[in-house]
């Protein structure tokens, strides 16, 4: 307890601390000066607090962008804003990439400009075709929800007492012509068709987020097959509602286009996917599996390990900054009424989406080869290192994650057997059997029952939960943070919600989408204020600052630690990690890998170890730190 007065709502809990006074944080855990002076208050919360009031006064709620050119043209001619901001905000704003002018014009306004995503570096279309839609499923911000397609159709595990009987509405009829001549069943067993599926994780919270202002949602199922070049052809998408509005079917299937109509159908469903896409990225993948779960993990370390246990040495690098950050993102992002609540689709349900997502959290599952299998996107290979086979080679977030994670593995392995040659050491260290024990019991307590938690007996389990530990702090974190702006600045790419359904011939702006599909497809998206306030946040939370410690890399290299074995085995680590990068590098010169190389494609660089500073769609830390 911190010695808050207690909460009105709930006398056995406290008070939470309001803005402007920070939340807390222990002093060795929070920012230090360099990352202060680059980071922090000056930059996230002059975004937060300076720049986006300043927006919501002077762009209309209701405004809509008139024209793919309009969108464009907020990185090559700026968004006006009479903003009055003092000297003293600009200088605030003054690292990279945020905008690349901000300034007082002699009438008083201010121009923000944004800088050119990277989505759009390359193929300014890019993002309209089908191709590259399914691309960034494999190599994307959020490359982590793919499946494998076990059962057609796919069956829901929502409960029908509660939710009725949910029967998927894609029928064999839907794919069936896409499939090369193969039946669904034969394209399931040669693992041929794959899925994203939301329907589960939205269809309980659709009624609630449909009934707010200015936001329209699906839950979505999305059918991939597997084309023999490697890469992924979206061949149907399925769109169900709790139960059919005005106008609206409660469940309906699109298929890729035929016709002028059926093309904008087709992309306006595209981008329903998206939005779905966006919500569960940054409420389940990235906040929940990232930054949330490992809290437990750090807060605990701290109260039961000393400074000189070897395993807090290990794990300090990991630790760094994410208490900060957290507490940044309470009070400022996944608040009431925050930036998150404010531009994804569940709006004021969002947290409660996260809470729903992390009944279904395993942490043995957390780890790169489990989570694969799990998704069935992986076959346990016991003559591979990492002990699986991918069914899609071309999977460039699994293929170097891999990588990476055998590197992780090699460290911790070697370094837990300096100090644990057997099993007795590990259950008579009351230390890190102390450690362990809190981080289940108190900061999961919620499922500190689950038979699945690992067990700590011995140095195998030991190395396990370490590695995935390391693992989701840095690669993991960074696959999923690091890609925001680059892919979500442009967005029409990747909208975070979505204003209007799809409309069909028994609905009222059925002729007004007929005459002029390009604007009901951008009144559909995001507004220009709630697309230029995501798009300030989203570049703050993808930039990599001065001081940023990468994966590989760790202050006072050779004095961490006095036991010099250990160092010359960081060293190694390094190297190998070096050779990684190599590797990567090499791989986005393979013409053979569409996934990740071609004529307009984006390398795949989420997991290349090291970055400069700001937003460059790259880059390991060793922590949450962002």
């Amino acid at each position: 307890m911190a010695g808050r007065v207690k909460s009105v709502q709930d006398i056995s809990a406290e008070s939470r601390v309001e803005k402007p006074f920070p939340l807390y944080v222990p002093r060795d855990e929070q920012f230090d000066e360099s990352k202060q002076n680059t980071f922090s208050t000056s930059r996230l919360k002059a975004v937060l607090h300076n720049l986006l009031p300043s927006m919501v006064a002077n762009i209309s709620k209701k405004h809509d962008f008139k024209g793919f050119s309009q969108i464009e043209s907020l990185y090559s001619e700026g968004l006006p804003l009479k903003l009055g901001l003092q000297d003293d905000i600009i200088k605030k704003l003054r690292l990279p990439n945020l905008v690349t002018r901000l300034h007082e014009s002699s009438q008083g306004g201010g121009l923000l400009k944004y800088d050119i995503p990277k989505i759009l570096s390359k193929d300014k279309f890019s993002w309209l075709r089908d191709d590259e839609f399914a691309r960034q499923a494999l190599a994307g911000v959020n490359p982590v929800n793919i499946e494998k397609l076990k059962v057609f159709p796919p069956v829901s595990q929502l409960d029908p007492e509660i939710y009725g009987l949910q029967e998927s509405a894609l029928k064999e009829e839907h794919i069936l012509r896409y499939l090369n001549g193969l039946t669904v069943q034969q394209a399931i067993e040669e693992h041929k068709l794959f899925i994203i599926d939301y329907h589960d994780i939205y269809l309980p919270f659709l009624d609630r987020i449909n009934a707010l202002d200015g936001r329209k949602a699906y839950a979505t199922r999305t059918i991939f097959y597997l084309n023999p070049s490697g890469t992924l052809k979206p061949i149907a998408i399925e769109l169900s509602l709790p139960r059919a509005l005005p106008g609206s079917q409660s469940k309906r299937v699109v298929n890729p286009p035929v016709d002028a109509t059926s093309n904008w159908t087709w992309q306006l469903a595209k981008a329903h996917v998206c939005a779905n896409d966006a919500g569960v990225h940054q409420l389940a993948n990235h906040w929940l599996r990232t930054h949330a779960t490992m809290e437990p993990f750090i807060l605990s370390a701290h109260r039961q390990l000393s400074a000189m246990h070897p395993i807090y040495k290990l794990l300090e690098p990991h630790m760094r900054y994410t208490l900060e950050i957290n507490a940044i993102a309470r009070q400022n992002l996944i608040n009431a009424d925050g930036v998150i609540e404010q531009c994804f689709t569940p709006g004021r349900y969002a947290m409660e989406i996260s809470a729903a997502a992390y009944k279904n959290w395993r942490f043995d599952l957390e780890g790169l080869p489990a989570d694969l299998i799990r998704r069935g996107m992986g076959i346990p290979d016991p003559s591979q290192k990492h002990g699986l086979k991918l069914l899609i080679d071309d999977y460039p977030y699994a293929s170097d994650g891999l990588l990476i994670w055998e590197a992780i593995q090699q460290w911790v392995q070697t370094y837990v057997t300096r100090y644990y040659p057997d099993a007795s050491h590990v259950c008579n260290d009351r230390e890190l059997q102390a450690w362990y024990t809190e981080s289940i019991n108190v900061g999961h307590e919620d499922i500190r029952q689950e038979t699945w938690w690992p067990k700590l007996a011995d140095a195998d389990d030991l190395i396990a939960i370490l590695t995935t530990v390391i693992w989701l702090a840095s690669a993991q974190h960074a696959a999923l943070n690091f890609g925001q702006y680059p892919y979500g600045g442009y967005i029409p790419n990747r909208p975070p919600l979505m204003r209007r359904l799809i409309p069909d011939e028994n609905d009222p702006e059925y002729t007004s989408f007929l005459e002029d599909p390009q604007r009901y497809f951008l009144s559909a998206l995001p507004s220009m204020l709630q697309s230029t306030k995501y798009m300030a946040v989203v570049d703050t939370l993808s930039t990599h600052s001065a001081d940023e410690e990468y994966i590989g890399e760790r202050q006072q290299t050779d004095t961490w630690t006095g036991d010099a074995e250990m160092v010359e085995a960081f060293y190694a680590f390094s190297t190998e990690i070096q050779r990684i990068e190599k590797e990567i590098e090499r791989r986005n010169r393979d013409t053979g890998l569409k996934n990740r190389c071609g004529a307009g494609v984006l390398p795949y660089e989420l997991l290349a170890p090291s970055s400069q500073p700001g937003v460059t769609c790259r880059g390991v830390p060793n922590s949450v730190s962002i």
